[in-house]
């Protein structure tokens, strides 16, 4: 098939380019726009094969997306392209309403009218997958999982931005008839992770010797998913998902935040100690915590694996490990990102 991609540049749309062109025979098109996130140095490995290619465009350009979409005649689409910081969302919301809202928008309207030009089968075998996250459901307590059913309850302009999307696609296949899936992700981590991220900020302020800020007291919990799990799941879904459903994505690995960052403190230690013998842990510090942060997030991905057979074949010690030794083998790809930009976590907004 012929995948388009927007957003292919990204941490988990590059992922999915290099899964695609390195394990299937499908064609694909990376559509990114190159912002401070995307770099095409995630997808170097991939860039000489005969099935990919690559246009540099803005999701909320009409034109420049008609331009693409009808000279690669693709048979799905799949939108990753989205401004996706919580804490950058606080500090300037209007970005991410217009990225994720009308750019999906933009996306939706110019599939649409591509879609309608196909031939009865062509229309019928075409996808637009969705893929947005599980931050759409709220803050769950202390039991409890998100559902594909679970109502929807944003808490941050970043993630009320991916639930208009999410409903502008639901609205597109209810009312238009265009063949729609939405994938709600948990926390991905993994290589070429940009450093402003929970893990890979930590990994390279620990190398620096720098403080390791934890939100209060590191206590809020996410399900954590390897990002080369998620893109097997999203090929699994848009191969064979059912047109209209949504499917959850989690990687059964619960984790406090602190502990995610003793994880990385104790794979550290071991891999790299420091010169000065002293543990990496010890340069963890509180900061003040993140205005509307969601206490806990956790998915139930049992829909995906009944319905599709698809289950993460990483646990969280592996996948972290795993994680942690590419940061190590890959000072070059990441160091010139947190040198060009320090990232700071933001806690109170200014």
């Amino acid at each position: 098939m012929r995948i388009f991609v927007t957003g292919g540049a990204g941490f988990i749309g590059s992922a999915l380019v290099r899964h695609l062109v390195e394990n299937t025979t499908h064609e694909v098109l990376n559509f990114d726009k190159l912002t401070y996130a995307g770099t095409l140095t995630t997808v170097e490995r991939v860039a000489r094969s005969n099935r990919y290619r690559f246009v540099q465009g803005d999701i909320c350009d009409a034109e420049a997306v008609r331009a693409a979409i009808a000279e690669f005649k693709p048979d799905v689409v799949t939108h990753l392209a989205a401004e996706s910081h919580v804490d950058r969302s606080i500090d300037g919301p209007g970005t991410f309403i217009q990225t994720n809202m009308v750019g999906t928008y933009t996306m939706l309207a110019e599939t649409r009218a591509y879609w309608l030009g196909l031939d009865e089968d062509a229309r019928a075998a075409f996808r637009f997958h969705h893929i947005s996250t599980d931050e759409v459901y709220g803050s769950l307590g202390d039991t409890g999982l998100f559902t594909e059913e679970t109502s929807y309850d944003p808490r941050s302009p970043y993630s009320a931005s991916k639930a208009g999307s999410d409903h502008l696609v639901s609205a597109w296949g209810h009312t238009f008839g265009l063949p729609v899936l939405i994938t709600n992700c948990s926390n991905n981590y993994g290589p070429y992770h940009f450093p402003e991220k929970l893990v890979p900020l930590m990994i390279a302020k620990a190398l620096a010797g720098e403080p390791l800020p934890v939100y209060g007291k590191g206590d809020q919990v996410r399900d954590w998913l390897y990002v080369e799990d998620h893109v097997r799941a999203l090929q699994t879904v848009f191969e064979r998902g059912r047109p209209g459903r949504t499917y959850n994505v989690g990687g059964n690995n619960e984790r406090q935040n602190i502990e995610v960052v003793t994880a990385i403190c104790g794979i550290l230690d071991r891999l790299r100690p420091r010169a000065d013998g002293r543990l990496y842990a010890e340069q963890i510090a509180s900061v003040a915590d993140r205005p509307g942060h969601d206490k806990r997030y956790a998915i139930d991905a049992s829909r995906i694996q009944g319905e599709l057979g698809w289950e993460p074949a990483e646990t969280f010690e592996s996948g972290i490990a795993k994680t942690v030794e590419w940061y190590l083998a890959n000072e070059a790809w990441w160091r010139p990102l947190v040198e060009a930009k320090a990232a700071e976590r933001r806690g109170v907004a200014a």
